[in-house]
């Protein structure tokens, strides 16, 4: 069997020019790393040295000691754009549904990787020392209208009966955890929070080449092609020789595996960090530093980095003056549900690209024999990341296929590929218009 050499796809970030954004100019520093230059050999490689791949890389060594190559920096793609929100949730199914597409012994698996997710990162952070990288302060939802805050009662018993720490919240109740009384009430997970996604993919780093394991940086995977003594990837000066593979590239995966991208969406978000608030307006507005995101399809969300800035983000549907739109517009936002903020200022405005799935549920692949991979965090890429790659390690260890904690499934491309990824953002004034219907 052979794969192609790729056709890469060429995002709006460019190439390995990393964004302006309040993670990049506030992280501790990078590890010293190089790009490939000579022939090499692995009993294990990875592709993408975000969470996923840092993950698993942690969770084979030091008894197994991969390489991984990444195409740009460490942390380049989503692993160091995003909000930073750490929610052991998936985006839309909860239990009884995610046991109703994968059966009861298969679904209560992932039920349970899910729920553990976001103590799996902290506890990673603990573990490894990651300077500033994370708090586990809770993640709060809360419901943007009556019929929201019904779902949001039956999710509560539906994660706390498997032993997801929740609680639910009245009105007062969230009002006097996060300063607002814009939302009709909402649920708190404790054991979610928020992290600075630069510096845990950073400290992730740091912690994979302590155990022995090494990091090329610069280094596009060009090919990957598959011979009797195994897998060879090529970069454009030297090459890795591996028994099994991991790839772990999801928003940012290109053509280096036939059809693999066509059964993702990625989707382009926007962050935004504010200027640091004052002591007294922090105090006001979530002074228990808890990650917030709300229930609306066109997602609000708020949290503090470490030195006091409200991150919170939009999407857009059109990149026509963007960073002016999405002051005014976000701006609003904030201002709506928080009036003790005044008037908001902005520092740094970034983009990335998520992974979405047609059915909003993860995908886990194994491409070939010794290839493996998964897609689709639909918005929860904190969390499921970085459990995600735990499992990549357990297959990649041996475990058998039927004994992963989510269903191990062939790829499907969406049709229309091309056409549903240039148009995905227009789907936001669907989701617009069903977040008004629900105050009905």
């Amino acid at each position: 069997m052979k794969n192609n050499v790729l056709n890469k796809r060429n995002f709006a970030e460019g190439a390995s020019k990393l964004p302006n954004s309040v993670w990049v100019q506030t992280a501790p520093s990078v590890i010293e790393t190089h790009s490939l230059e000579k022939d090499i050999s692995t009993e294990v490689a990875i592709i993408g040295a975000g969470y996923t791949g840092l993950s698993a890389a942690l969770h084979l060594a030091p008894d197994i000691s991969p390489v991984v190559i990444e195409a740009n920096e460490v942390g380049h793609g989503a692993s160091g754009r995003n909000n930073g929100l750490v929610i052991p949730t998936l985006s839309k199914a909860d239990p009884e549904e995610i046991i109703r597409i994968f059966g009861q012994e298969k679904g209560e698996q992932t039920i349970a990787l899910i729920r553990d997710s976001a103590s799996l990162v902290f506890n990673l952070i603990r573990k490894h020392n990651m300077e500033k990288a994370g708090e586990q302060t809770g993640w709060i939802q809360p419901a943007h209208s009556p019929g929201r805050m019904k779902l949001i009662e039956k999710r509560v018993t539906e994660w706390s009966k498997r032993g997801l720490k929740a609680d639910l919240l009245d009105k007062e109740q969230l009002e006097g955890l996060v300063g607002s009384s814009a939302w009709f009430g909402g649920w708190i997970a404790h054991d979610g929070g928020t992290i600075h996604p630069m510096a845990y993919v950073r400290g992730m780093a740091k912690a994979v080449v302590n155990l022995g394991a090494r990091i090329f940086t610069n280094s596009p995977a060009l090919s990957l092609t598959r011979d009797d003594n195994g897998w060879l990837i090529r970069t454009k000066n030297g090459s890795v020789k591996a028994n099994r593979v991991i790839l772990a590239t999801n928003a940012y995966t290109d053509d280096l595996w036939p059809k693999l991208r066509r059964t993702i969406i990625p989707v382009k978000t926007w962050q935004m960090a504010t200027k640091p608030l004052s002591d007294n307006i922090r105090k006001a507005i979530l002074p228990g530093r808890h990650g917030l995101s709300d229930t609306r399809g066109d997602l609000e969300f708020a949290r503090y980095d470490w030195d006091g800035r409200l991150v919170s983000g939009a999407s857009l549907i059109f990149d026509i003056n963007s960073e002016n739109r999405l002051r005014a517009h976000v701006g609003k936002r904030l201002q709506k549900n928080f009036p003790q903020l005044g008037q908001v200022e902005w520092e740094f405005i970034w983009s990335g690209f998520l992974s979405m799935t047609t059915d909003y549920l993860p995908r886990l692949h194994v491409l070939a024999p010794g290839v493996f991979t998964w897609l689709g965090c639909n918005g929860r890429g904190v969390a499921l990341s970085t459990a995600m790659g735990s499992v990549l390690a357990d297959l990649v260890r041996g475990q058998p296929i039927k004994d992963a904690p989510l269903p191990v499934t062939d790829l499907k491309t969406v049709p229309a590929h091309g056409l549903v990824t240039q148009f995905a953002r227009i789907n936001l004034l669907q989701r617009r218009r069903n977040d008004k219907k629900e105050f009905n």
